[in-house]
């Protein structure tokens, strides 16, 4: 009987099992692999694990019987393994090889300065750069000290998204939206020279916490004209085509551009695998799977005109509009699994069509003062208008667990967009060692979104209107600005400090009287303070100023994009602007070759995060488990940043210049009464050769790294970037024509990211077109004498936060 109780208190034996995954073609470990384990009988989940970085997993105090070990990794092929389980085993390494759709990525492994460093900036002169004739201006920012391109085209300042793009020194709708989107069909021979303004003065809007890019374009009309015609053919982005000219004639001038182009049709893949956790545990409860496959195309056109007319010697009078315009579809059908505690399958087919606009016109009076050419008085009007209409028809089929009651076909609208007026009056007043500055601005603006969902009857085949599911949004905000700022320049010391206050009031209203409206108001002093000392050779800048990132359209908005049902995006009328502090450092050396040394830190306590987490959805009624994204005020943000720029003449032909900069960033937070914290680097470097031979012959190449971004919840991945271009000028340096390889090594390039919360872990990859080539032609003729004037103050409204929109257009 003693012998009975003992055997009954004595626990039945345990096994363990572990393995370590490896990539099949770098050989390197794999992390965050899942590894399920499943009863061989009964083929019901027992036990799921994720591998360490160093790839290894392992799944404990298991019961002695037969198992299978499933490897699920998301864009790799999944691998099935049967275990005995009648002792403890280590299964060694374990390969996974990329998925079909995947093609591995391969590593590789006395002339015009390029920059020029400012008290309160860098620029780089694109004309100066001979690549300018062959490539885009999203493949010349690339270049530009301080700005990084990552593998989504998502432009990046100082490893951060948070920043204000302007053209000509004004705001524009065609940056509303998705700037890289603009900049693809921008040629870089529109460009005279990017601006990396890093201490924004106190004339500059506060928004933009890493600083501005002013993108200058040509105004070089003469009297007479002079044209120019640029076309592109490219298998990855298809054809199109620019022109662009000037006219002056005595006290009037004009200059203008129109572009257009075709996106040929595309298919890439994407894919998520998402482990979600048992509650108050890391314990995988069950694992979801998402890929998909997606063709997308579209066609795009985009204008801008200036003109100018002398009155007299003291009085100016100019205009400006700017267009883009595009229509673009996605194709999108994907294919959803769900395993665990929670089984369902689905495949959805979603047809996505999307019509954007970017119009904004702007009126210019500028007074002279005989006293002095740069005493002016400016006064400044503009209208922006920039809608969006998207529509999404989405068909479920295949369905298990996923009943069409409950869960219907269904098609969502969505026409959203801003409008905004504002006027702006400027005075400069120039003293024998002092510039004063001085002036007012109001921007008044309507944010819009009127969206609503159709569910399909599957008895009368008929769509009716979801009431839930539909709401009209209306965000009003009025920001009204003084700022006075001195310019103290001596002969070798040049030093800018002033002041902006702003008064930013908010009222947001909703037609769906369950939704709150928002009323908001609040004054902001920013200070701005920047010197330089120059010494023969070589110079050093310090700077500091506050900044402050309102948000924009696409993070306000609250309308619930469901174009995937599993995985929705909305925004959030709630959030408040972002205040951030910033530092500069920076040494210049501008001798015969250029070298620049920068290090920054910055700081902001209510940061603006991109956030996930799990919630239960109600469609008409019924519950179901989705991934909501939408944005929230969180917590600290810190970045200390070391950059550096460099450009060498080996020889008279040949001309090599390296870009990089490295961050260490620290994020913290508290999301849904979870506390949250990450830290990282972000970093990317770029190398550019280029050799001049007779005859008008140049080839240069490019090699890029961008290491991914650390954000609150997760990272994205590194990748890798190379170009190479052959360009020839003939007709005496009036035309040219340009063979260009972007990325000859592999058709794709994977981009990654992973998001880990309290309550799940998801991985996801994106695909895109990684090799393209193209064909480019420049002509330009015409007579030049005398260069037509531009007011030199106008409207900036650099104070939103851009949002990006999904979605790819043509470069």
């Amino acid at each position: 009987m003693l012998t009975a109780l003992v055997h009954a208190q004595t626990k039945a034996p345990t096994v363990t099992i572990k393995g370590m995954v490896t990539d099949s073609v770098t050989q390197k470990p794999l992390g965050f692999v899942t590894a399920a384990l499943t009863d061989a009988t009964t083929r019901q989940p027992v036990k799921s694990t994720l591998s360490k970085d160093d790839g290894v997993f392992e799944l404990r105090n298991l019961p002695s019987k037969s198992y299978q070990l499933a490897l699920v990794y998301v864009g790799y092929q999944s691998k099935t393994i049967e275990v005995k389980g009648n002792a403890s085993v280590d299964i060694g390494k374990i390969i996974l090889s990329p998925a079909n759709n995947q093609l591995k990525e391969v590593a590789v492994s006395a002339t015009k300065p390029l920059m020029k460093q400012e008290v309160d900036r860098i620029s780089y002169d694109v004309q100066a750069d001979p690549e300018s004739k062959a490539l885009t201006a999203l493949d010349m920012m690339r270049k530009v000290p301080l700005v990084s391109v990552d593998g989504n085209d998502n432009i990046r300042l100082k490893g951060t998204g948070n920043y204000k793009i302007l053209i000509n020194g004004k705001e524009s709708a065609l940056m509303a939206k998705n700037p890289s989107d603009v900049l693809k069909a921008m040629p870089a021979s529109n460009i005279v020279r990017i601006e990396v303004i890093t201490t924004p003065p106190a004339k500059y809007d506060a928004e933009g916490l890493a600083g501005i890019l002013n993108i200058i374009t040509k105004a070089d009309a003469d009297q007479g004209y002079n044209i120019g015609i640029n076309g592109r053919i490219n298998n990855r982005w298809g054809p199109g085509g620019n022109i662009n000219g000037s006219v002056k004639q005595g006290k009037f001038g004009a200059t203008a551009y129109f572009g257009a182009g075709k996106q040929t049709g595309n298919e890439t893949a994407n894919g998520t695998v998402q482990n979600i956790f048992a509650p108050g545990t890391t314990n995988i409860q069950s694992v979801r799977t998402q890929d998909a496959r997606n063709a997308y195309g579209g066609n795009y056109k985009y204008g801008n005109a200036e003109l100018s007319y002398e009155i007299d010697s003291l009085n100016l009078l100019t205009g400006s509009v700017n267009y883009w315009g595009g229509d673009f579809y996605n194709n999108n059908k994907q294919l959803f699994n769900s395993t665990g505690t929670s089984v369902s399958h689905y495949y959805l087919m979603a047809d996505n069509l999307n019509n954007n606009l970017g119009l904004d016109a702007g009126l210019n009076y500028q007074l002279g003062f005989k006293r002095s050419k740069d005493q002016l008085l400016t006064l400044s009007y503009k209208y922006s208008y920039s809608p969006s209409k998207s529509t999404s028809n989405n068909l479920i089929t295949d369905r298990q667990n996923y009943y069409n009651k409950d869960f219907p076909d269904y098609n969502q609208y969505n026409n959203s967009g801003n409008r905004e007026h504002t006027i702006q009056l400027d005075y400069a007043h120039p003293l024998k060692k002092i510039t004063i500055e001085a002036g007012a601005k109001a921007i008044l603006r309507n944010n819009f979104s009127d969206f609503h969902r159709d569910d399909r009857d599957t008895a009368s085949n008929t769509y009716t209107l979801n009431p839930n599911q539909t709401n009209n949004f209306n965000y009003k905000q009025g920001v009204y600005s003084l700022y006075n700022s001195y310019q103290l320049k001596l002969e070798n010391w040049t030093a800018k400090a002033g002041l902006r206050l702003e008064r930013t009031t908010v009222d947001a209203d909703f037609t769906n009287l369950s939704t709150n409206s928002v009323n908001q108001g609040y004054n902001n002093l920013i200070p701005s303070v920047s010197i330089q000392r120059k010494f023969k050779k070589y110079s050093f800048t310090l700077g500091y100023t506050e900044r402050i990132q309102r948000p924009g359209i696409y993070q306000l908005n609250p309308f619930v994009d469901r174009t995937d049902p599993k995985f929705i995006n909305t925004g959030n009328p709630n959030l408040r602007p972002e205040l951030s502090h910033s530092f500069e450092l920076n040494y210049s050396n501008f001798s015969k070759n250029s070298f620049t040394l920068g290090l920054s830190y910055a700081f902001s306590n209510n940061a603006i995060q991109n956030v996930s987490t799990l919630i239960t959805d109600m469609i008409n009624g019924n519950p179901d488990v989705v991934t909501l994204t939408t944005y929230e005020n969180l917590g600290s943000n810190k970045s200390l940043g070391l950059n550096s720029n460099a450009t060498f003449a080996v020889t008279k032909q040949l001309n090599v210049s390296l870009n990089g900069q490295v961050s260490r960033v620290w994020l913290a937070g508290t999301f849904n009464g979870m506390f949250y914290k990450n830290a990282g680097y972000n970093g990317n470097a770029f190398f550019n050769g280029s050799y001049k031979f007779n005859k008008g012959y140049r080839v240069s190449t490019d090699v890029g790294y961008f290491s991914g971004n650390v954000a609150l919840q997760g990272s994205s991945s590194q990748f890798i970037y190379s170009s190479f271009v052959v360009t020839k000028e003939f007709l005496d340096k009036k035309a040219s024509i340009s063979l260009v390889s972007n990325n000859p090594w592999a058709t794709y390039q994977t981009y990654r990211s992973t998001t880990v919360t309290d309550n799940f872990y998801q991985s996801v990859y994106y695909q895109n077109i990684y090799r393209h080539f193209a064909i480019r032609f420049n002509y330009k003729f015409g007579k030049l004498k005398s260069e037509i004037k531009r007011s030199q103050h106008g409207i900036n409204n650099d104070d939103t936060k851009g949002g990006s929109k999904s979605g790819s257009t043509a470069g």
